[in-house]
């Protein structure tokens, strides 16, 4: 090459390099993330930043490649940035240009072109760290896992951070049977090369994955013997002694190393979600308020002490930050939700209206819409909130079903059942097979007297969904309290309590066909349990007068007392005890 071609293609690459940021990526090829960066893990220091890329002697046809790449990459097009590196980088077998390169691949999440550029890259320099990654994942990409450990034994043969931790986090995604098989191969490596601390981690890493929590808290042991201050295993034993429901030891281990460690972010956000999950909401208020403290930009642990708060009847700590949350940006959708929650329940309908109605995208979209629609039914505006379910409808096509759910939801809610019939109806003309549209309107009919009609639609769900549990409880008992077809509904709701065990719902519809049948004893304990799980009115009723048939009748007035508590002017409630005592006022 002339001199004055070699200044034309540096000057090129100099200006380019800038217009090609968006494309070059960080340089991290791991792409095994953990949610706790290795730094604080492991006291792994920050990377140096790079030094300035030196490229060599170019034939034409290479140099070409590279300008043109480059220029593409000016113009948008990545795609031929990629395609021109790579046939740049397979001509010249310059590791420089390789690099840049596998960069490119990665940042566009080319699978295939780094799979071809990490076995160029260690053909040109086996012994390449970066080579070695990308090639390990890529196995894991194409499930050979054995040459992906492969790759990653040679890495820690030269030293290197073989994330093998990383690999193991992965495996919860993998199908069980190559978890198994990873496992093995972990197993296999670990003899040999002993008091490996990433490789006994990852064993016990994968022994929780694989659902042997004590196992893996046996593997933890000499691991933390030797090696006590090794954070990823800490965390991992309290989340082991927690899935293997040592409560409290896995809450005390928690509190002591989030004392000992209190930069560890993971560390301190699980003890607060453990804390949560207990029941001790002031304790874990506390653990996330001094993880914001220490973390003032990270929005995950503001909305989670926000949440947290919240749940702690501290409403105006919890809009504090919502708000925060809002005003910069994070997490908007959810907090506007909660903030619409918060004026919801002081009474400030116009302020939950206007958050709830701010809620655009993402999960609580749909309960922000269907919030905001009931406030305005019931500040009088039922004709708005129809027509801004509709409009958004017409204007969504793809998620129409979604918004006549909504609708009919409103409807039902307003005590509109014949609107809502028809509404339902015409949602199901246009979506026959909508198995929530079709339930709801079973449950319509069921409501109007129409158990034929409901009865029709249960069973073309059932059809359509034969182990849909819910039908199949909700057939078996409309025939039951609608019809004398005992026998036939006893078989729906059998069926539907061996899909469902647990369910209160179908557990109470077990417990009142036994008690028509005459099963009085039987019938009591489905029906004690379903109340004990789910003390609602309808089961007060049935339980109720369950217990004072076999001659509880003390204990029948107590439960349908709580009934009454929850619900005053219950129907069915208040029918039983004014039958069985002559006395509606109980």
């Amino acid at each position: 090459m002339h001199k004055s071609a070699l200044l034309l293609v540096t000057c090129l690459f100099a200006l380019s390099l800038a217009g090609c940021a968006s494309i070059t990526g960080s340089g991290d090829t791991t792409a095994l993330d953990d949610p706790t960066p290795k730094n604080e893990q492991k006291g792994i220091g920050q990377a140096s930043s790079e030094p300035p890329v030196e490229y060599a002697d170019f034939e034409p046809e290479t140099l070409y490649l590279l300008l043109s790449a480059e220029i593409a990459a000016q113009r948008g097009r990545y795609d031929v940035t990629l395609v021109n590196y790579l046939r740049a980088a397979q001509q010249s077998r310059d590791k420089n240009v390789i690099e840049r390169a596998m960069r490119i691949a990665q940042s566009l999440n080319s699978d295939n072109a780094q799979k071809q550029l990490a076995e160029l890259w260690l053909d040109v320099d086996p012994d390449n760290l970066q080579a070695l990654r990308v090639s390990a994942i890529q196995s894991v990409k194409r499930n050979d896992l054995e040459a992906a450990l492969g790759y990653m034994e040679q890495i820690l043969d030269q030293g290197g951070d073989a994330d093998f931790d990383s690999l193991a986090a992965m495996a919860a995604n993998l199908p069980p049977e190559q978890q198994v098989e990873l496992l093995g191969l972990y197993e296999e490596m670990a003899s040999r090369h002993p008091d490996t601390p990433e490789l006994e981690y990852s064993i016990a890493l994968l022994l929780k994955i694989t659902g042997q929590p004590e196992a893996a808290l046996r593997r933890l042991e000499p691991l933390l013997a030797n090696k006590p201050n090794f954070q990823p295993a800490i965390i991992l034993k309290g989340d082991l002694l927690y899935q293997a429901g040592q409560t409290v030891e896995a809450l005390d281990h928690l509190l002591i190393n989030t004392r000992r460690f209190p930069a560890n972010r993971q560390m301190g956000t699980l003890y607060g979600r453990m804390l949560i999950s207990e029941g001790e909401l002031q304790a874990a208020q506390d653990e996330f308020n001094r993880l914001v403290q220490r973390y003032p930009d990270n929005p995950g642990l503001r909305l989670s002490h926000a949440l947290v708060a919240l749940e702690n009847g501290q409403p105006e700590l919890a809009k504090e930050e919502l708000t925060q949350l809002t005003e910069q940006g994070h997490h908007t959708s959810e907090a506007s939700y909660y903030l619409g929650r918060i004026e919801d329940e002081a009474g400030n309908t116009e302020q939950a209206i206007g958050y709830y109605q701010s809620v655009e995208q993402g999960n609580y979209y749909l309960p922000s819409l269907a919030r905001a629609s009931t406030l305005l039914a019931t500040e009088g505006r039922l004709d708005e909130a129809l027509e801004n379910i509709r409009s958004l409808r017409d204007a969504n096509p793809e998620a129409a079903e979604n918004f006549w759910l909504l609708e009919v939801n409103l409807l039902l809610d307003q005590g509109l059942n014949q609107e809502a019939l028809e509404v339902g109806s015409n949602a199901l003309e246009d979506f026959p097979e909508n198995i929530q549209l079709r339930y709801a309107r079973a449950m319509l009919f069921d409501t109007m007297e129409q158990p034929g009609k409901a009865e029709e639609d249960l069973k073309q769900i059932i059809a359509n969904d034969p182990e849909n549990a819910v039908a199949l409880n909700a057939l078996g008992y409309i025939l039951a309290i609608r019809t004398e077809r005992l026998k036939e509904a006893r078989g729906y709701i059998e069926k539907a309590l061996t899909l469902d065990p647990n369910n209160p719902a179908i557990l109470d519809s077990m417990g009142w066909i036994l008690f028509q049948e005459g099963q009085i004893e039987p019938a009591l304990d489905y029906l004690s349990r379903a109340w004990a799980a789910y003390p609602d009115p309808e089961v007060a009723a049935h339980y109720g007068e369950a217990l004072w048939m076999s001659g509880a009748e003390e204990q029948a007035q107590i439960i349908w007392k709580e009934g009454l508590e929850q619900d005053s002017d219950h129907t069915i409630l208040r029918e039983t005890i004014e039958r069985l005592t002559g006395n509606g006022d109980q």
